[in-house]
């Protein structure tokens, strides 16, 4: 078999090369002529699988993307072409969630802006949205969902609020909406000019899921009229923007912290979207999957600590999440390559990044009352 598969697809040669031959690509770059006799072809978000790509695909059975977004994807095309096709749903999820966490520990930083005493909305409640809200539960903070899908098809979804809602009453929303265009929610601008007025004067505003969720020319018009009326200005988190690979270099300006939409690139959760694609082909071929993820992950660079006693404040915690990920670190490189290097390129160079899983902490003096550090995430 001959696989065809993006080059910031991590493990893949360890997963699948003994399935068939492998050929790299540049996500943004694949050509329709690539994929004449290919059997399977995996991408990433960037590679938009449409009819014209698939023109010369004569022999493709499989199309996978590693990634939870599956809006690049002409799902009807392929349903009618016979293709199979699976995303990896959750694959990132954590990624994302110690990402928003590690932003908000920054602010904390510069503003003493002590999150666990705020209220955060989460706007969009799938895989990675729980995942976030499981860690905000096990700190204690204040949380407010909204997921519109969800509240119109679950029987106990009364604790599902109106957009407007959050909006006005949230110190901190963070977006985790899959972008849709049609159907009775889409997402495509849900943010807007007509809504951002709702905002809180001194909002911290996070999106970590598509760059189009939010207008991203209406949230600058909206950031400048706060500044021409000195009104506090928005904490702005922005790991995606509209017309990726060129962000708005106004917009850029304007935000507290500013990555390249690597808000799930964790080495885990990269690499869990290669295992889980790696078993939908496996299946797809009835032969067994024996190679597991666990094997193959390597040990952190700073993969213990020991604490004197348990963490019990934001500021002990802050110390530890940035012992694994700071997200300065991304917001720096963002600043001083973008121009030079381009928005891809950091993608695909984007330095390791591991998860709070692959931390041993281990605590000398327990008390009663510490943040449970296992619940959200590290190895204890």
């Amino acid at each position: 078999m001959k696989f065809l598969i993006d080059e910031n697809i991590p493990y893949a040669e360890a997963f699948f090369s003994s399935l068939g031959t492998i050929e790299r690509f540049a996500g943004r770059e694949l050509k329709a002529e690539q994929l004449k006799d290919v059997d399977v072809l995996l991408v990433r978000s960037i590679t938009k699988v449409n009819d014209e790509l698939l023109s010369q695909a004569n022999k493709l059975k499989f199309v996978g993307t590693a990634t939870i977004g599956e809006d690049h994807i002409d799902k009807p095309l392929l349903k009618q072409r016979g293709i199979e096709f699976s995303s990896a749903p959750g694959c990132n999820a954590t990624s994302v969630a110690e990402f928003v966490i590690s932003a908000l520990l920054v602010l904390h930083d510069r503003y003493n802006l002590d999150f666990i005493n705020k209220t955060i909305a989460i706007v969009g409640v799938g895989n990675i949205g729980k995942r976030l809200l499981q860690r905000l539960n096990t700190l204690n903070v204040d949380v407010l969902l909204c997921d519109p899908v969800r509240q119109d098809n679950e029987s106990d979804a009364a604790h599902f609020i109106d957009l407007n809602d959050a909006l006005a009453r949230a110190d901190i929303i963070s977006f985790h909406t899959p972008l849709t265009r049609d159907g009775a929610h889409p997402t495509f601008h849900l943010l807007n000019e007509n809504n951002l007025p709702l905002l809180k004067d001194d909002v911290v505003l996070i999106n970590s899921c598509r760059g189009e969720v939010i207008d991203n020319q209406a949230l600058y018009n909206h950031i400048i009229w706060r500044e021409e009326s000195s009104k506090p200005a928005i904490k702005l988190v922005l790991d995606v923007w509209e017309g990726e690979p060129n962000p708005m270099p106004a917009l850029i300006e304007k935000a507290e912290l500013a990555t390249a939409h690597i808000a799930g690139y964790s080495l885990e959760g990269k690499a869990r979207g290669t295992e889980m694609l790696y078993q939908k082909v496996c299946a797809l071929l009835a032969v067994p999957s024996t190679i597991k993820l666990s094997t193959l992950l390597p040990i952190a660079d700073v993969a213990s600590t020991k604490l004197a006693q348990d963490v019990t404040t934001t500021d002990e915690l802050k110390k530890l999440v940035h012992l694994v990920f700071d997200v300065r670190r991304d917001d720096g490189l963002f600043r001083e390559l973008l121009n030079s290097n381009g928005f891809d390129w950091l993608r695909k160079n984007y330095p390791t990044r591991r998860e709070w899983s692959s931390l041993q902490v281990e605590i000398e003096k327990r008390s009663t009352n510490s943040i449970d550090l296992s619940k959200i995430g590290f190895a204890i």
